[in-house]
């Protein structure tokens, strides 16, 4: 059985590597490990298998699996490996960034809203990665031989501001990948969303996957054979009546995840066009609480997500580093009219 466990692409997803999960299927000969996964990923090389085994990134039982391990029925596999190239190339690009903390190892970013964070799907200028090209002086063509897209390991939604951590070479690429892999990485966002939820705090355990009838949004599968395992833990910050700030804690990382986990439980983002968060979910029919709302929306033109705060074990010193983000100004300005208003209706 095979699961792909995480799309990484631009959202909360986040990332820049691909993880899976391979069940050995009952019958299933003695093979070595790097022969059977070559043999059973699609697109995917024996030599591709091999480095990512080499780099750590494949286990067998919990367990760093050796190239010449041999599986058997009911092994179960978990894996990661970087994206393969898209052939084109990230040019230096002299935009300012906010860096929260750099040494000669990593970088912490304070991305803002409406910045994408690589070059690609009509995207190839303006991008974060092109702005980190020019701040660390790296130029990668479209055949340069190694396999990364830069030096990202995760990312976060063009129009979702917030903290992104940056690798600054191969070793710490590898430690802060494998921290994703084993979902050790802290990574805390806040959300204004739709409603007043009924409870202070809950998980979400629901599978995401990719909607069929719109590439462009994922949701959730009741089926456990379908999507991807997703796990949100939430706890409400503040209650305005009509909205509620809440603070969600990523156990995973897939694409669209909060936004999606949110809308599931009948509370999207404010702001969410995508998963309907930009329409009027609560409130009154009253035309001066409509054109509130319209005030609110140009004040806060996106979803009302922030990715607040980041957290990881230094891949050189093994210090854990924890670093927080203060809400960007269209959040903060959109919170303050929501307890205006709310304070007006006591």
């Amino acid at each position: 059985m095979f699961e792909d466990q995480d799309d990484m692409i631009p959202g909360g997803g986040e990332g820049m590597f691909e993880h899976f999960r391979l069940e050995v299927d009952p019958g299933q000969e003695p093979m070595r490990i790097d022969k059977y996964m070559a043999a059973h990923l699609e697109n995917t090389s024996r030599s591709r298998v091999q480095n990512a085994i080499a780099s750590g990134y494949v286990l067998v039982g919990g367990v760093p699996a050796k190239a010449n391990l041999v599986v058997r029925p009911g092994d179960v596999i978990q894996f990661v490996m970087p994206y393969e190239r898209h052939g084109f190339e990230v040019l230096p690009e002299d935009i300012p960034l906010d860096i929260v903390y750099e040494d000669e190892d990593v970088l912490v970013v304070n991305k803002p809203a409406g910045m994408v964070v690589h070059p690609g799907n009509g995207h190839f200028s303006g991008t974060l990665v092109n702005a980190l090209s020019f701040h660390l002086g790296i130029t990668q063509g479209p055949d340069a031989p190694d396999e990364r897209m830069g030096v990202l390991v995760h990312r976060i939604d063009m129009d979702t501001s917030g903290l992104l951590v940056v690798a600054k070479n191969d070793e710490a690429q590898s430690c802060l990948a494998r921290q994703f892999f084993v979902h050790s990485i802290e990574r805390c966002y806040q959300a204004v969303v739709w409603g007043n939820l009924k409870e202070d705090e809950g998980t979400v355990d629901a599978n995401i996957g990719r909607d069929p009838n719109d590439r462009l949004r994922f949701r959730v599968f009741d089926d456990p054979e379908k999507g991807k395992t997703a796990v949100t833990h939430y706890r409400v910050l503040e209650r305005f009546g009509f909205v509620t700030l809440v603070e969600c804690r990523l156990e995973t990382g897939r694409t669209h995840q909060i936004r999606v986990h949110m809308a599931h439980l009948g509370h999207p983002l404010f702001g969410d066009e995508r998963y309907g968060g930009r329409e009027i979910r609560q409130g009154t029919i009253y035309a001066k609480y409509r054109q509130f709302i319209q005030n609110c929306f140009a004040i806060c033109p996106r979803q009302a997500l922030h990715a607040k705060t980041l957290g990881f074990v230094h891949p050189r010193t093994g210090e854990t580093l924890r670093f927080d983000s203060p809400l960007p100004a269209d959040m903060t300005a959109l919170l303050d009219r929501w307890r205006t208003y709310a304070a007006s209706m006591r």
